[in-house]
């Protein structure tokens, strides 16, 4: 009689020793979809300020380029175009993650989404560093047509402003690409449990 009593009770301590763990599980994958909806929220928040920034330099180089520094009309015309690229392939890149129910549903599509992502964020240097160097020798170019004094200070200004964008390019785009693996991580660590 008393081995019985021993042995339910054993049996009711393995039943709430497994609920516990259950309602663990749960709360785990809860926690780390929560922790990739974080952080595809801050590309996605990084990539919004980006197309904000490239369609309000449309306007701006016009006053900078065109009105100040007298650069030509086809220079600035070239520069929007570009500006307006990069924020239509940002947007393109953002409409991959931006879906706010991502995390929630088949994690393999999610993961199938970022990949996309990450790889044609990848690929978008492909164009965007051939693209920067041909406007940046055209700069240059205008920069050297001017027959004034604020031509030699325009032109180191954009020496530095050029320097200082590469660098915070390059450490933009390897911590996006950092974020996108950890989400993929996460993910494939979620599907092989």
């Amino acid at each position: 009689m008393n081995e019985n009593f021993d042995l339910e009770n054993m049996r009711q301590q393995m039943t709430a020793l497994k609920n516990k763990l259950n309602k663990q599980e749960i709360i785990n994958d809860s926690l780390i979809r929560r922790s990739m909806r974080n952080e595809v929220n801050t590309i996605t928040r990084r990539y919004n300020i980006i197309m904000i920034l490239a369609v309000l330099m449309v306007p701006y180089s016009y006053w900078v380029f065109v009105k100040l520094s007298g650069f030509s009309m086809a220079f600035w015309i070239s520069s929007s175009i570009f500006m307006l690229i990069c924020a239509g392939a940002t947007f393109y890149n953002a409409r991959k993650i931006s879906d706010p129910d991502m995390m929630s549903h088949s994690l393999l599509e999610a993961r199938k989404r970022v990949a996309s992502a990450k790889k044609f964020d990848a690929d978008w240097l492909k164009f965007g560093i051939p693209a920067v160097t041909l406007w940046f020798a055209w700069f240059i170019y205008e920069i050297y047509l001017q027959n004034h004094d604020f031509a030699n200070g325009l032109f180191w200004g954009g020496c530095v402003g050029g320097i200082i964008g590469a660098i915070y390019g390059i450490k933009f785009h390897f911590k996006t690409q950092r974020q996108y693996q950890d989400v993929i991580d996460q993910i494939e660590d979620l599907t092989k449990e």
